[in-house]
């Protein structure tokens, strides 16, 4: 479902779902609506606009599921409580990562209710998501949410590619694809200064231009996804303000 700043549109949500006819054995149904939070341009999804998605999912009995794999980052960006974010929004499952966060593999189901969490063992071992030694893996949740270290390490990654952003903002060669609210700075460069990035040692992912921006991406340009983390040091960030200060 298309949207403005990577979050999906609740009127094209509507538009799309009113292509499924409720009751055709001939058509597929939708199963459930799935938004990411986080989203993948490092956009945050705001408390009523998560209300405004479940409202419709309510009103089409579909359960609504939250791809949390930059929970903490969108958590630490809102300053709101878990609850807020999600069941008070209401939001029926999330997907709790750690990965993306310093943890090894770790990724949690968190359901709101305990009814809808009955069969999802069975929904494991179907998925082969099974395997031996799986405790190790958990394991790691007792480290990263005590004493509030997973919001830490979130925090730590947000402001970082806030002043990353931030350096890219005073650069006359390059700019900001999107506003920056979690870990992820999207900027739009031309190709050759890009090159130059890879020479000096700078890690990004060309990122595809969406269809919505293809008249503000010019010709020789490309969008740069620039991840930070809570290993990010000051000294990497004035690193890369200092080559865009030479470039600009």
């Amino acid at each position: 479902v298309d949207g403005a700043a990577g979050k999906m549109d609740p009127g094209l949500l509507l538009r799309e779902l009113g292509h499924f006819r409720a009751g055709y054995i001939h058509t597929g149904q939708p199963m459930a609506v799935s938004l990411t939070q986080a989203t993948e341009v490092g956009t945050v999804y705001q408390s009523d606009e998560i209300a405004a998605i479940s409202t419709i999912c309510r009103d089409r009995g579909l359960p609504l599921h939250m791809d949390g794999a930059r929970f903490a980052n969108a958590l630490a960006s809102l300053s709101v409580t878990p609850a807020e974010m999600t069941w008070k929004q209401g939001v029926d499952v999330v997907s709790f990562g750690g990965t993306k966060n310093g943890c090894w593999c770790a990724e949690a189901l968190v359901y709101f209710d305990p009814e809808q969490a009955r069969d999802l063992p069975y929904i494991r071992k179907r998925a082969a998501q099974l395997f031996s030694k799986t405790r190790f893996i958990a394991a790691q949740f007792e480290a990263y949410l005590a004493d509030g270290l997973w919001l830490q390490l979130a925090t730590r990654a947000n402001e970082t590619a806030a002043r990353l952003a931030e350096a890219v903002r005073g650069s006359s060669r390059c700019r900001l694809a999107w506003e920056v609210q979690a870990n992820e700075v999207f900027a739009i460069v031309n190709g050759d200064f890009a090159d130059e990035w890879r020479r000096r040692g700078v890690g990004f992912y060309p990122w595809p231009v969406p269809g919505d921006m293809v008249d503000d991406v010019k010709q020789g340009e490309i969008i740069s996804r620039l991840v930070t983390s809570f290993s990010t040091t000051d000294e990497e960030v004035e690193e890369f303000r200092d080559l865009l200060a030479a470039e600009s």
